[in-house]
Order: structure tokens, then C-alpha cells, then sequence
């Protein structure tokens, strides 16, 4: 049995006459851009999540960088990043004008350890942006503590986590210490709506969600090229607006998600509990205060080559994610980072690979992918 990595047309399957009747409502409409489908999904989204307001913009390398500049960040300003975590999150704060300090992960969780954190705060440092990774949320109450100490900022890059729970609390979810204040560190969280998320919409798409109306606002006029007006522009920006028919695909999805995600951790248990003590594969180990949605299912193996290629020759698709550690990208090649820099996240990107993972994938495909999986390790 051949089981793809990832297959974009089940979800569509699933949903073809919800979600045909949204784009046909959008094309009878006429209105295509800023309209009534994106304000519906804007209020049902930071609802969902449980915060006050959202802003969807047009991918979730946007949502992070929208929300850095909203939140004053600039040239000769520092922020704190994951070490491993996908490129657009050092990305994002590299087009502000500022620099990403990495800090190492958790070797656990691959999250950002927030044991490190303190030793890279300088009187330079603006925001600290933990990666909820591979659908696992990050330590989120540890880090807000080392912001509250030296009066930071905290975004949530939430692109792999949608529904995720860490410490009883989702990911991009007002902080339950301070409902009312537009003050509380980890208030904002940046989403993205790839195809191949949790939430995945027909094309790219993002959105940030925040319980500060200030700065809700100013990503709003940031991600409208700096207009509030038509043709009178404020400041120089971008454009970056999720159109009316993605919008209206993501409120049919959103109707699932939870859902989807409950049959994404059905997929997981099965892999924990199948593959567990196989030859030196190194499964997911979720914190005990976590309940991660499983946006992929990452294993760890000294033999990743092979163990792939095994796979790849019994019809198993695989990903790595990721397979340069961002330091070591050629865009970041004039920084400075000497090969054994940051030696976890280089082990990380040398070791990590995603077995298939999907809300769609049957019983007989776990099976194949364990069964592949335990054989190739043997």
C-alpha cells in the first residue's frame, strides 16, 4: 500500500458541498476582498481561540511580521527565537530590521527552552517569540514569567498549533492572569492558514489574534498598505488581506478542526504506542501539561537516510522538517554562526523526520506506515 506524507484532496472531499457552496456564495456575491466573509471569520476565529480580536492577512510569514512592527519592533532591536523552528520565524523579524537571537529548544519538546531564555535577554531585546512546533505547544507560562521580569513582549508563532493546549490553556488564547489587560505578555499569537496546517485554506493565508485593540488595529492598517482610507496612506506597509473566498473556506474548515484534531491524536496514540522501543528511533514525547494536535509527527534517528529511503521504497511518504537548521541557511551565512554553534538544533536537523500525519488517514495506512516503519528499524 503506498501512503502519501500528505494528502490535500481528502480534506476537500470531506467538505466538497460545504465548502463549494462557500466559494459559490463569495463568486454570486461580487465582493472579493475586505467584505462580510472575512469579518465573519475574523470574530468566529478569535473566538475559537479565545481571545478578543483577530486580523487575518495573507500568510502566516505576514501574521508574524505584521505583529512584530505592530508592536514597535525595528532596526537595532533583538528577538528571541527558537533555535529549530521553521525559517519564516527568524524571517519575520530579519525584514523588521532586527535581529533573531536563537535559544536552544527542550530537547524534549523541541519548543524553546524558557531554562535558557534569561542568559539572551539585552537591553536590546523587544519581544521573545516562542514556536509552538510540530503542533506541540511551548512552555508558554515559563516564558511570559522571564517577560514579565524584564518588562517584554511575547508572540506566539502558532503557524503549527491550532487547538493545541498547554497548561489547560489554547495556544493563542488570552493569558488567564490578566483577561482584561492589553498588557499581558502572551496576548498575541501569530496563525497561518498553508494548505497543509491544521486549518489550512485553498492558498496561503494568516492571522493574528490578540486581546490588545490598539494593537489589533494597527495590523489592520499595516496589512492594508497603511490605509484606512482609501488612497490616503498612513505609513508605509504591506499588502497582505485574506481574500473573501479563503476566508469563507476557513469558516466551513473551522467547523471540523476540532474534530480533525481529535482524529490526528487517534493517528498519534497509535504510533506511541506501535513503534515504541524500535530499533533507536526516538518518538514524540509530549509534556505532561501539553495536549498537542499533531500537526506532524516527528521522529528522531542517527540512520535518518536510510530509514527513509527504506520507507520511500515501501510507498511510505516522508518529510524532514527541517533539514537545515535556519543558522546554517545560506541567508544567515553572514552572521557569523560557526558549524557547533547552536549543536542541538544541528543534531535536531540532522535527525528529525515527519512520518505521515492527517486527520484523513485510515486505519489501513497507519497500519502500513508502522508495520514499514518497524521493519525498516529492524
Amino acid at each position: 500500500m503506498k501512503v502519501p506524507f500528505l494528502d490535500l484532496r481528502a480534506p476537500y472531499e470531506e467538505l466538497r458541498t460545504e465548502v463549494d457552496a462557500a466559494v459559490q456564495r463569495v463568486l454570486s456575491s461580487g465582493w472579493y476582498l475586505m467584505g462580510p466573509e472575512l469579518e465573519a471569520f475574523e470574530a468566529e476565529f478569535a473566538a475559537w481561540c479565545g481571545n478578543a480580536h483577530c486580523v487575518a492577512v495573507g500568510s502566516g510569514c505576514d501574521a508574524l511580521e505584521l505583529s512584530l512592527r505592530a508592536m514597535g519592533v525595528g532596526p537595532g532591536d533583538e528577538v528571541i527565537v527558537p533555535s529549530h523552528t521553521f525559517f519564516a520565524s527568524w524571517a519575520a523579524v530579519s525584514r523588521t530590521g532586527a535581529r533573531p537571537v536563537p535559544v536552544e529548544p527542550d530537547e524534549r519538546t523541541c519548543t524553546l527552552d524558557p531554562a535558557r531564555v534569561e542568559a539572551a535577554v539585552t537591553p536590546r531585546t523587544k519581544v521573545i517569540m516562542p514556536v509552538h512546533l510540530y503542533g506541540h505547544p511551548a512552555d508558554l507560562p515559563a516564558v511570559e514569567e522571564v517577560a514579565a521580569r524584564h518588562g517584554l513582549r511575547v508572540l506566539q508563532d502558532a503557524a503549527q498549533a491550532h487547538g493545541a493546549t498547554g497548561h489547560g490553556r489554547r495556544v493563542g488564547s488570552r493569558s488567564p492572569d490578566s483577561p482584561g489587560s492589553p498588557d499581558s505578555p502572551g496576548s498575541t499569537a501569530a496563525f497561518s492558514f498553508y494548505p497543509g496546517k491544521n486549518l489550512g485554506a485553498l492558498g496561503d493565508g494568516g492571522a493574528v489574534v490578540t486581546q490588545d485593540a490598539e494593537l489589533a488595529e494597527r495590523v489592520r492598517l499595516l496589512r492594508n498598505v497603511g490605509s484606512r482610507e482609501k488612497y490616503v496612506h498612513e505609513v508605509v506597509a504591506l499588502n497582505s488581506r485574506l481574500d473573501e473566498t479563503q476566508a469563507a473556506v476557513l469558516r466551513v474548515k473551522l467547523t471540523r478542526l476540532e474534530e480533525w484534531n481529535e482524529r490526528r491524536r487517534a493517528v498519534a496514540a497509535r504510533y506511541l504506542d506501535e513503534l515504541k522501543g524500535v530499533g533507536d528511533l526516538v518518538l514524540p514525547d509530549p509534556a505532561a501539561w501539553a495536549e498537542p494536535v499533531w500537526h506532524l509527527f516527528v521522529v528522531r534517528t542517527a540512520r535518518r537516510r536510510e530509514l527513509q529511503e527504506r520507507l520511500a521504497a515501501a510507498g511510505i511518504g516522508t518529510l524532514v522538517h527541517y533539514p537545515v537548521a535556519v543558522h546554517r541557511s545560506p541567508a544567515y551565512a553572514g552572521e557569523g554562526y560557526a558549524p557547533g554553534s547552536l549543536p542541538l538544533a544541528e543534531r535536531l536537523a540532522d535527525e528529525v523526520l515527519s512520518l505521515p500525519m492527517g486527520p484523513h488517514l485510515d486505519a489501513r495506512q497507519v497500519d502500513a506506515v508502522i508495520a514499514a516503519t518497524r521493519e525498516a528499524c529492524a
